[in-house]
């Protein structure tokens, strides 16, 4: 068992500080894990959760770290479990430097509007209240958030840099002379990365890790298995050797991280397989009745993820159908949804013949 704020010391120089799950019915806001790095003289957060525990757990890690006489706070996406304490960088007493992703940018300045656009898809498929109130109520409980302090950037405002870490290519951008590395991978949402902390050995997968199908309305569920797969290559390679996220409460090392992403693109896999068995039957689907299937599904395989609760379920089952190429027939939220018309339209009739005199 594991309470906010425990920390897990990877090395004399690094931290990973444990959040918690959400739970909604209590009003308690789940928290992401955020590592704490020294390099050099450079302190690295990555991620600084939520609420005013969270925050006094990110201080007492980076004075477990080693002197420093700088700051880099890196911000892997916009969500407000992992952004909520941003404003800590104003307050470490040295010149610091705050990241976050450009895509993120109008869902950390207007979340409500967002969880709002991920919710709607789900009326009446989960057991929720209105859209609208869900949506308030994840803001509401993620206090107080202050996402943004006084040097906040995008990255996307530095030059774009070719990364090669062994075999493999990335884009992104490196910080501290090299010894952390910014990946794009854009899965779990539109400005998604993963960093890589090079002197340590440790790679941060965030909200990549949460599991091979993602839940929000801009996910995408190639670019998350993509990134999987490419750190599988990583840990193989021995180019990362420790494996971290945002909502698993532990650090895998070596063999032991290999076979956790290697069961998550398992788990990817056998997914896909039962969400196809479950559109066979005419070629169309109520969501309803898709979710109910998809939910039992994720029983019967075991899969659990980060977070699990029938409304992300829900999400993730909606993410699924669009995935294998089925569409809605229309506007009702519990509209069948089924594959398009891909047959070519018969040729017109050529016109009757005149009669000649």
């Amino acid at each position: 068992m594991t309470a906010l704020g425990d920390l897990i010391e990877i090395d004399s120089r690094t931290v990973l500080v444990l959040g918690r799950e959400l739970d909604i019915a209590h009003d308690r806001p789940d928290v992401a894990n955020a590592l704490v790095h020294n390099t050099g003289d450079t302190l690295v957060l990555v991620d600084t959760g939520v609420t005013t525990a969270f925050r006094a757990a990110l201080r007492k890690a980076a004075g477990r770290v080693g002197h420093y006489s700088r700051a880099l706070v890196l911000t892997t996406h916009g969500h407000p479990d992992h952004v909520g304490n941003n404003d800590l960088a104003d307050e470490l007493g040295v010149p610091a430097e705050h990241y976050v992703p450009a895509p993120d940018l109008d869902q950390m300045r207007d979340p409500a509007s967002y969880w709002l656009r991920s919710f709607d898809r789900i009326t009446g498929l989960a057991p929720l209240p209105a859209p609208a109130a869900l949506a308030d109520t994840v803001v509401r409980i993620c206090q107080p958030m202050k996402p943004f302090c006084r040097t906040t950037r995008t990255y996307e405002e530095r030059p774009l840099e070719r990364i090669r870490i062994g075999s493999l290519r990335f884009t992104g951008w490196t910080f501290a002379n090299g010894a952390v590395r910014v990946l794009r991978s854009h899965g779990h949402c539109a400005g998604h990365v993963i960093v890589h902390l090079s002197d340590c050995g440790v790679l941060h997968l965030s909200d990549e890790g949460n599991g091979a199908w993602g839940a929000m309305a801009d996910a995408d569920q190639l670019k998350i298995q993509t990134v999987l797969g490419a750190v599988a290559v990583l840990i193989e390679q021995k180019e990362a050797t420790i494996l971290t996220d945002g909502h698993t409460f532990t650090a895998r090392r070596g063999p032991e991280a290999a076979a956790h992403l290697e069961g998550l693109l398992e788990q990817g896999t056998a997914l896909q397989a039962a969400a196809l068995a479950l559109t066979t039957d005419g070629g169309k689907v109520r969501p309803s009745t898709f979710t109910a299937g998809y939910t039992q599904a994720l029983a019967d395989l075991g899969i659990g993820g980060a977070n699990p609760n029938p409304v992300f379920t829900a999400m993730m089952a909606l993410n699924q159908l669009r995935e294998l190429g089925l569409r809605p027939e229309s506007d009702d939220h519990d509209a069948s949804w089924s594959r398009p018309t891909l047959h070519n339209p018969a040729p017109p009739l050529p016109p009757p013949s005149e009669s000649r005199p």
